[in-house]
């Protein structure tokens, strides 16, 4: 987290140790955006770093038969049943830093959902955002899928509700094992104004609606790709300019 307590949008609070810091999400897609992709299309970058990363606490993997799930930690090669699993050593942790009453809460590492292949993975965080805030709860933004799972996405409202911040992955293979990695991104958390997803009002309108300077700027967005020898990456450019002049 950067900023001052006050000023910051999100807080994460770590319960373990070990869990790698989340990362501001990467413009690069944790490096697996094409180079031309990168530099020439700034929604696509802007996209890829818009939040931040987190990553799995410990090494694991899992399997899923079609009909049970199991879990080894680290390179194991011994599954053990998942119904739901603590994490190495938390429950006890939890128990000496909980306050009397809430010492038996200590959050599960991993749970089998209630629909085939599903699993709630906890990142070792809690979080919390400023009032208005919540958060979108993702897979890794454009990054290629490597390991046969799929997140699901969820708004959380951190601002009133707090508790562990987790994924929900839908495995997507059977009798494969599923890596999870410290170092790689499992998913990707992004702020949102609560105003932005309850219900905003818009309106459909015709093309006959528009007026001169909406043509002007039809003309502005558009004149620019008819020329042959334009400059490669000219919006991005003008987009990255305009951001700079607001910070």
């Amino acid at each position: 987290m950067t900023g001052s307590t006050e000023s910051a949008v999100c807080q994460f609070y770590r319960f373990i140790p070990d869990a790698p810091v989340p990362q501001r999400a990467d413009r690069s897609a944790d490096g697996t955006l094409p180079a031309n992709g990168l530099r020439y299309c700034e929604p696509l970058a802007a996209a890829s770093g818009f939040g931040w990363h987190f990553y799995p606490p410990m090494n694991f993997a899992l399997v899923w038969s079609g009909d049970e799930i199991a879990w080894a930690r680290g390179g194991a090669e011994k599954f053990s049943s998942l119904r739901g699993a603590q994490f190495p050593g938390f429950r006890k942790a939890f128990e000496d830093i909980a306050p009397d009453g809430l010492k038996e809460l200590a959050p599960p590492f991993l749970v089998q959902g209630l629909m085939p292949g599903v699993v709630q993975i906890w990142s070792g965080y809690f979080a919390r955002t400023a009032p208005g805030w919540a958060l979108l709860s993702r897979g890794v933004a454009n990054r290629p899928k490597t390991q046969p799972y799929a997140n699901f996405e969820g708004i959380i409202e951190t601002n009133t509700w707090f508790g562990p911040l987790f994924t929900n992955v839908q495995l997507t293979r059977t009798n494969s094992r599923v890596e999870f990695h410290m170092r790689t991104p499992f998913f990707q958390v992004q702020p949102l104004l609560r105003q932005c997803y309850r219900n905003p009002p818009f309106e459909v309108l015709q093309a006959a609606d528009l007026s001169p300077d909406d043509w002007q700027r039809f003309e502005a967005t558009i004149r620019p790709n008819t020329d042959q020898m334009r400059r490669l990456g000219h919006h991005a450019v003008e987009i990255r300019k305009e951001l700079r002049s607001h910070l």
